[in-house]
């Protein structure tokens, strides 16, 4: 006895290979999108979007390691010691050799670098307000992004 195809039921399975099915995708265009809509916020600040993250980090620690920074924001020495150059240039960061380990860089806040933090504070509002979205989404989606974030780093 054969049954009945019930035409409420696509039989065709989904292409796994969509490209609107794909995490890394979504992933992708939300981070470009995000991230350009702070642009507006930053410039007048003097900041790119990865000097803001290096100034995030160090306005809730004040002074920090090169190694200690670069696992805050996942970030390789490679990729960080340049935004720390360019933070230094713009009068916001010092580094410094530690005297007892010459192979230890700290990086620490200048008094413009932590006084930047007050013209920061208005960021989040904005983004919140230009975004248009309920803050309690918007916690949840960060919360499920730190579970993602934590899970790639355990595939490693």
């Amino acid at each position: 006895m054969s049954a009945i195809p019930d035409p409420d039921i696509d039989p065709t399975p989904p292409d796994l290979l969509a490209l609107d099915r794909q995490v890394c995708f979504a992933l992708a265009v939300a981070s470009r999108k995000v991230i350009g809509l702070y642009r507006p916020f930053l410039e007048p600040l003097g900041l790119t979007h990865p000097q803001y993250l290096v100034m995030l980090a160090l306005w809730e620690e004040s002074s920090a390691n090169v190694a200690r920074l670069g696992q805050r924001l996942s970030l390789d020495p490679a990729t960080l010691s340049p935004l720390l150059k360019r933070l230094e240039a713009q009068g916001l960061v010092t580094r410094e050799r530690d005297s007892t380990d010459e192979r230890v860089l700290t990086i620490s806040l200048t008094p413009r670098g932590r006084g930047l933090r007050a013209e920061a504070e208005r960021i989040p509002e904005g983004i919140l307000d230009t975004l248009g979205m309920d803050v309690a989404d918007l916690e949840h989606l960060r919360d499920v992004l730190h579970d993602l974030i934590r899970a790639s780093n355990r595939a490693r």
